[in-house]
């Protein structure tokens, strides 16, 4: 059974190197290249991968599935720039391959954030669909993305490794552009916005950092779940601003009826008004209207 790595990538020059030579035991690899503006593509031609141009358009379902159309191996491992594949995962995806019954795996992912491993809350419980049969199923949701594939499914025992942020700054940018991407996958599929809402961001900070033990990853696994709670508070957040201006706006909408209402009945009025000047108010009165 043939695998073929698919590699999402957008200047990624610092990882691109330790990424893909972490999936060169691949039958194939492509990388599908987010018009890079930096050194990743050169760098990706180191190790003969299979390199297409696709502009991400703030729809990473629909960079996912564009690569496994691409794909030419039996299997698809889907691997971001900014992950690594362990020797031990890499073995382990080579002998649970050879499974004829199974038609994907999900695998577990640690994020290495501010010098350490994080390994609770919130990120001990991610698990994501990244290897399956390439004609299984395709991708949903234009973020946090989810491959919907048909068959049984297993999960891997080793983890993934996520080298995500190299700073605070860089962490907090991304949350403010995934917010807005969630914001509107939110808005697309929910026609109405709760107050119960309000209170998720804090229910989630409450759930990582202590349901999910991420008090275990000490100081950072503190800033990791309020920067957590943080992007759920502006995803909706987001969202109430926009329905706040669709309200804006249909009550500009009533204005402007009542304007136009009131114009018109001024100028039925004044019509009116000229008849019974003109015609004399026994004539105007004789008028069929």
């Amino acid at each position: 059974m043939k695998i073929t790595a698919v590699v999402l990538a957008k200047n990624e020059e610092k990882n691109i190197e330790k990424c893909l030579k972490s999936v060169s035991w691949c039958d194939e690899i492509i990388v599908i290249d987010d018009c890079s503006t930096d050194q990743t593509v050169h760098f990706a031609k180191k190790f003969n991968a299979k390199i297409y141009k696709h502009s991400l358009n703030n729809d990473f379902s629909q960079q996912r599935n564009f690569g496994l159309e691409k794909a030419n191996g039996d299997w698809v491992f889907f691997v971001d720039a900014d992950e690594v594949v362990s020797l031990k995962l890499a073995e382990e995806i080579k002998e649970k391959n050879k499974n004829s019954e199974i038609n994907g795996y999900f695998l577990k992912r640690i994020d290495f954030f501010e010098g350490k491993w994080l390994k609770y809350g919130e990120i001990g419980g991610v698990k994501l669909l990244r290897l399956a049969r390439k004609n299984s199923g395709k991708f949903e949701r234009k973020v946090d993305e989810i491959w919907r594939i048909s068959g049984k499914t297993k999960i891997l025992k080793n983890p993934l490794l996520h080298f995500s942020h190299e700073s605070l700054e860089q962490l907090l940018g991304n949350i403010c552009h995934r917010s807005e991407l969630n914001a509107e996958e939110f808005i697309s599929q929910i026609k109405y916005f709760s107050f119960f809402e309000w209170l998720k961001p804090l229910a989630k900070f409450i759930q990582n950092y202590f349901f999910k033990l991420g008090f275990l990853d000490g100081l950072p696994g503190f800033v990791f779940a309020v920067l957590m709670s943080f992007h759920s508070f502006l995803v909706r957040g987001r969202i109430y601003l926009f329905y706040q201006k669709k309200i804006d706006k249909k009550e500009k909408s009533r204005e402007v009826v009542k304007i136009v209402f009131l114009v018109f009945a001024f100028l039925i009025f004044s019509f009116y008004y000229y008849l019974l000047l003109q015609k004399g108010l026994q004539k105007w009165l004789k008028l069929r209207f």
